[in-house]
Parts: structure tokens; C-alpha cells; sequence
């Protein structure tokens, strides 16, 4: 009776863990910025898109909070601090935008995940302007580094995640644009085919 009795409990606290499961919703994120910190550079761009639906997709391009910049950052992007700073969306209303569209595609109850390439740049970033600009970051500390993950399920060193490595095995050798939703939607596909390889056969 005894051991019936422990079993029924760790039964029913294995139901509770379960029940008490929030979804988590994958999102690919991707920015481009002016420079590699947000303590001095700005962030100029932002594409997203939820990793099983690509084709739910998110971009804005930000106006610049300061006129520090590195030519090697602007040169990647193809951005310009002039253009964005007549055409660009303010910071606060860019991440409220950002928010909604967030709040559109993650159902209530369940718990985005950032998934970026790599992904401590870019959350760092995104989890800045939230703070700066907008009532709180929808992600949380919840990220997840396309690289670490590569590491993991290959068993590669760190310089074999780069994406030199990694887009002739997943992505057909295609390099990215740096648009920032259209890399958003490589880091998808690139996350969803190595997940794939994770997966028994």
C-alpha cells in the first residue's frame, strides 16, 4: 500500500508538471545596427518571424537615437544613418509595434522564445530598446543561440557554427542577405533542419 501510494503521488505530481507546461513559441529574430553595443551605437533594424511559420513575418527600421556609427556595421546592412533618421520609426512606437506583432502570433498563455544567429548580439539589442523604450521586453531571458545549438546536436567546435560551416549542410550553401527579416527566415529554416538532424531516425 505503501509503495501504491508513492507511486500515485509521483504520478500525480508528473500530471501537475505537465498541465503546468506553458507553450513556448519560437521566434527567429535579426538586427541590424550601427555598431556593436547599445550603450553607444543604434539599433536600425528588426525582422522576425515564427520559426514553424516563416511567412509570419515582422520588419521595421528604426530611427537612430545617436549619429555614432562604424562604416564596417553600415556597410554589412546597407543601411544609412541619414535616410533613417527622416524615415525611420521612433524607438518606442518601433518595439509597440514590435509588441503587437508579437502578441499577434504567440497565443495567449504561451511563452515566446528569441532564436537568434548568435543570438547574445542581437537579444542584447532587442532586449535594450524593450527596456528603453517599451513597458518590457515579451521575451524575457528566454533566448536560445542558433550556434550553441549547432555545437550541441553536431558535436562541433565553436568556429564550425559559423555560418560558412553551416549554410552548405542547411541552406543549400545560400549565404545571408543581412536584410534583417529575410535573415530571420534563414535562421528559421536553419534551426528547423538542424532540429531535424537531432531527431532519431
Amino acid at each position: 500500500m505503501i509503495e501504491d501510494s508513492g507511486l500515485a503521488s509521483l504520478d500525480n505530481g508528473l500530471a501537475a508538471v505537465n498541465a503546468a507546461r506553458v507553450p513556448e513559441v519560437f521566434i527567429s529574430v535579426d538586427v541590424e545596427t550601427a555598431g556593436p553595443t547599445p550603450a553607444r551605437y543604434s539599433l536600425l533594424s528588426i525582422g522576425a518571424c515564427a520559426v514553424d511559420r516563416p511567412e509570419q513575418g515582422f520588419y521595421v527600421e528604426i530611427a537612430p537615437v545617436t549619429t555614432d556609427a562604424l562604416d564596417a556595421a553600415l556597410a554589412v546592412s546597407g543601411l544609412s544613418m541619414d535616410q533613417l533618421a527622416v524615415t525611420g520609426v521612433p524607438p518606442a512606437e518601433a518595439m509597440a509595434k514590435f509588441a503587437e506583432w508579437l502578441g499577434e502570433v504567440v497565443p495567449s498563455g504561451a511563452s515566446p522564445i528569441f532564436v537568434g544567429f548568435n543570438a547574445v548580439f542581437d537579444w542584447m539589442f532587442v532586449a535594450d530598446y524593450f527596456e528603453r523604450f517599451h513597458d518590457r521586453n515579451p521575451f524575457g531571458h528566454a533566448a536560445l543561440d542558433i550556434k550553441s545549438y549547432a555545437m550541441g546536436v553536431t558535436g562541433s567546435t565553436w568556429a564550425q557554427t559559423s555560418m560558412r560551416h553551416l549554410a552548405p549542410t542547411y541552406l543549400g550553401g545560400r549565404a545571408l542577405s543581412h536584410n534583417a527579416l529575410a535573415d530571420a527566415r534563414d535562421q528559421a529554416e536553419l534551426f528547423l533542419a538542424i532540429t531535424k538532424e537531432r531527431m532519431p531516425r
